[in-house]
């Protein structure tokens, strides 16, 4: 769509800068981090939800960005995982201190350059979206290996850990937060089921992630509710986990194909909250991509 392109490009210009701007080990992991790439999926939500009177905010699509690549080093450091999108996770490169202080780096690169809009207003909707990913992952801490989670304790956790950043893009744009929360817990069901169908090749990440790591996702809760051996591999009985077959018997139980359900309701609702949008045509396109996806 016209002007897209050039926001992209603008974009990562300016991603580069500010993380190489303080030279050192954080900023060369960073720009690691940075390099691996991304579908800068939160960028175009500021440059979609932007209104026809209001030039796309540049800083506001750093900032979300560089919170999302902050997110993704630290969640890596905490689930100690190996791989992020195909390449060696941070931590297991540089250890774990430099991993947690790239984060932070990232953290505070991105609040800098929204700050130095005087934008108190966009500052404070990003601090709250981080104070919900923050929530959201102490939330997933007290899930972890129960699968007695609940569904909506579940859509809880999706909506603190994806939603609220795709809500503040959506906000930091000038649109619909509504949109972009439900749009953003489309698309944590659907990496859900990805982690339990996709290829490795296709995704980036090892299928089988999140039950390996007892992560209570809505298809693994669903599939537990029927599958006893699901059940037990997902609470961290290592017999259950050692079985081979147990993504098998996920699906199985058809609970990816009532996951995705879920994601498309999800899908529906954000396309229900768009009214007038300048872009609203490519803001319906994405709540169809986000769930139909491959990776």
């Amino acid at each position: 769509m016209p002007g897209l392109e050039s926001y992209l490009d603008s974009l990562e210009e300016r991603l580069a800068r500010t993380v190489a701007s303080h030279p050192g080990l954080v900023a060369a992991v960073g720009n690691e981090a940075l390099a691996a790439g991304g579908k800068r999926l939160r960028p175009v939500l500021v440059f979609l939800a932007s209104p026809a009177d209001r030039e796309p905010s540049l800083a506001a699509g750093v900032a979300v960005e560089l919170v999302h690549m902050a997110t993704l080093v630290h969640d890596d450091l905490i689930d100690r995982a190996h791989f992020r999108r195909g390449k060696a996770a941070a931590w297991s490169v540089y250890g774990a201190e430099a991993a947690r202080a790239t984060g932070d780096y990232l953290f505070a690169r991105a609040f800098a350059e929204l700050s130095a809009t005087g934008d108190s207003r966009a500052v404070a909707i990003l601090a709250h979206a981080t104070l919900c990913l923050a929530r959201g992952e102490a939330l997933q801490r007290t899930q972890t290996h129960d699968p007695a989670t609940t569904v909506d304790a579940y859509l809880e956790r999706c909506a603190l850990k994806t939603g609220k950043l795709f809500e503040a893009a959506c906000r930091l744009g000038g649109g619909s937060g509504e949109y972009g929360l439900a749009l953003g817990v489309a698309f944590q069901i659907a990496d859900d089921v990805l982690d339990c169908s996709g290829a490795t090749i296709e995704t980036g990440k090892i299928a089988g992630t999140d039950l390996r790591d007892g992560t209570p996702t809505l298809p693994l809760l669903l599939a537990a509710q029927r599958d006893g051996v699901v059940r037990r591999a997902l609470a961290g009985d290592p017999l259950a986990l050692s079985n081979g077959g147990t993504l098998l018997r996920v699906a199985a139980t058809g609970a990816l194909e009532r996951a995705r359900e879920v994601a498309l309701d999800y899908a529906r609702r954000a396309r229900a909250c768009l009214n007038g949008e300048l872009y609203r045509s490519e803001l319906e396109e994405l709540t169809h991509a986000v769930v139909n996806r491959e990776r």
